[in-house]
């Protein structure tokens, strides 16, 4: 089965607040044949390097999870569930922003958090589960 197959239905519950800020409040995936995590990605590239400022770091990790998702015949669309851990609230606003540009129209569920991160040089920390 292919990942054209997979069928995510948003879940707007009557009884909970509306997703806000470019996520679904829940989701159904239907023609699922796996499902892939994605560990933990971190703002390193494939050479070592660790950019110093946020925006750049959050373009790292995303081409991080790219490269994971293409490596398993994937893509954002079969996104189905981003956990985003931030090192300060204050990157918040670019994070939404990079991350509406990566996944366009394609709204997964989503968890954002605010925590120390294990590395001091890494502002963020990306997971991810797809299906296809």
């Amino acid at each position: 089965m292919s990942a054209e197959n997979v069928i995510l239905t948003p879940i707007q519950p009557p009884d909970a607040p509306p997703a806000m800020g470019g996520y679904a409040q829940a989701l159904t995936v239907t023609g699922v044949s796996r499902l892939v995590f994605v560990s933990g990605q971190i703002p390193e590239s494939p050479d070592g390097h660790v950019p110093d400022d946020f925006e750049t770091q959050c373009r790292t990790v995303w081409n991080n999870i790219l490269a994971c998702l293409t490596s398993a015949g994937l893509g954002v669309s079969s996104l189905v569930k981003v956990t985003t851990f931030l090192s300060k609230r204050e990157y918040a606003d670019a994070n939404s922003a990079i991350r509406r540009e990566i996944l366009g129209d394609h709204r997964p569920a989503l968890t954002v958090i605010v925590s120390e991160i294990f590395d001091k040089r890494w502002l963020l920390e990306i997971e991810a589960i797809a299906a296809g």
